[in-house]
């Protein structure tokens, strides 16, 4: 399900590479829940074998550990590739450093950082690649994407081969976040795309050369709503037992930051081209089932106020601040012919009403009263008409209080009967 790890994990800037040992594994930065600031002081490694369990390795790498940066300098987007027994991190700071360390496992920890010249200090967000015929190629910038060779030691540069602008903003949206994959001969750099006036997409360009020149192809996702104030995104595309996915990040907790790693499926068409897809509630996985309980902090988008916020005692998350004529999504659910609903809210004063729909279809209408606080949850019951299949939930709150918040919801289900409590 989508996001990929546990709450206590905030992962966003994701790289995900499958390492010899056959095992995928996620490197990205490392955001602290309930803070206000983009990124950490330190650097977390996950793998998995099948997509939805995830070991986390524990801290790969610290800035303390970074001894030509300045002191509190925090690390954001790293990037990393096996080589000949050696595994390289490639990361950047606060202050544009930008550099590389070591590791004799895929987990690091990784030791002996050393700055990449002149990409340090210079912009942000490495990206690094080799290519079929063994040549590395390094990557990095921010509004103008710049690239060249690596030379074999993979931390010194061929100056000789320097791209300095192989996309810009201008012409392709480039905004950051580079990464790059090669697929059937053709080379795709996924970015952070502004052109939708915000930097919430992950966009790609195409090539039969890896440092260009690229032609953009479309977008692939579009986290715009998965909060009311996301502004960035950033990921990659990997392919894992044969299927690709595209990673990326969702901001919550009303704010730019406290962003999760998620993932969807892609396909190409015959020429290359990728889909856009939307962001879901499934991620990797099967629908998820209606009948059994779902977290409302599964929302894969969200309208007109609500967001999702860890609990009071921050063992779950729930979605907050639902008001009237606002909504949230709930991509894909599978549907039995259920009769009746159940929602577990909170509603401090006014409460309200709570509409279900499967697509364009009106399910019922679901009353919730004033439960007497935020942190005091009931769960209420209704009817609904039956439907079947795979649908999109969406969820939309009706009260009398036009502006303020009505309810906060933990989870919902349906029931195939009217056994349920008051229905």
């Amino acid at each position: 399900m989508n996001p990929l790890l546990p709450l206590r994990h905030f992962v966003p800037d994701t790289e995900a590479r499958v390492m010899p040992d056959g095992r995928l594994y996620l490197y990205g930065s490392y955001d602290i829940s309930r803070e206000t600031t983009y990124c950490s002081d330190i650097l977390h490694v996950f793998s998995t074998d099948d997509l939805i369990h995830w070991t986390d390795h524990g801290v790969a790498l610290r800035s303390q550990d970074i001894p030509w940066a300045s002191k509190g300098h925090l690390l954001y987007a790293p990037d990393c590739i096996y080589r000949d027994g050696t595994y390289y991190l490639y990361f950047c700071m606060t202050g544009s450093y930008e550099g590389v360390a070591v590791s004799d496992s895929p987990a690091g920890p990784f030791h002996d950082p050393v700055p990449i010249t002149p990409a340090d200090q210079d912009s942000i967000d490495p990206a690094v690649f080799i290519d079929t015929d063994g040549q590395a190629y390094y990557f990095w910038g921010q509004f103008h994407l710049r690239g060249s060779k690596l030379n074999p030691d993979m931390k010194t540069l061929d100056l000789s081969t320097l791209n300095t602008c192989i996309i810009d903003e201008k012409e392709h949206g480039f905004h950051e976040g580079i990464s790059i994959r090669k697929r059937n001969g053709i080379y795709y750099l996924l970015y952070t795309d502004i052109s939708r006036g915000k930097a919430t997409c992950i966009s790609y360009a195409m090539s039969r050369s890896p440092l260009g020149p690229y032609k953009k192809g479309g977008v692939i996702i579009d986290n715009i709503n998965c909060d009311p104030e996301t502004w960035n995104n950033h990921g990659c595309m990997a392919k894992y037992k044969g299927q690709w996915y595209i990673f990326y990040h969702r901001s919550s907790q009303n704010s730019k930051f406290n962003r999760r790693v998620c993932i969807e499926p892609i396909f190409f068409d015959e020429l290359g081209y990728i889909a856009e897809v939307p962001m879901t509630s499934q991620g990797a996985e099967p629908p998820l089932s209606a009948a059994a309980p779902v977290s409302a902090a599964l929302a894969c988008q969200m309208m007109h106020g609500p967001y999702i916020i860890p609990s009071a005692d921050n063992e779950i998350e729930i979605l907050s601040h639902a008001t009237n004529g606002s909504w949230a999504a709930y991509r894909f659910l599978a549907f039995d012919g259920p009769h009746s609903f159940s929602i577990t809210a909170a509603a401090a004063i006014n409460g309200g009403t709570v509409e279900i729909w499967a697509d364009s279809l009106l399910l019922g209408s679901c009353p919730v009263t004033p439960t007497g606080g935020w942190d005091i949850f009931r769960t209420f019951y209704c009817a609904v008409t039956p439907v079947s299949g795979i649908k999109t939930l969406y969820l939309v709150f009706r009260g009398n209080d036009l502006d303020r918040r009505l309810m906060d919801v933990k989870e919902f289900r349906f029931y195939r009967d009217y056994a349920s409590p008051a229905c």
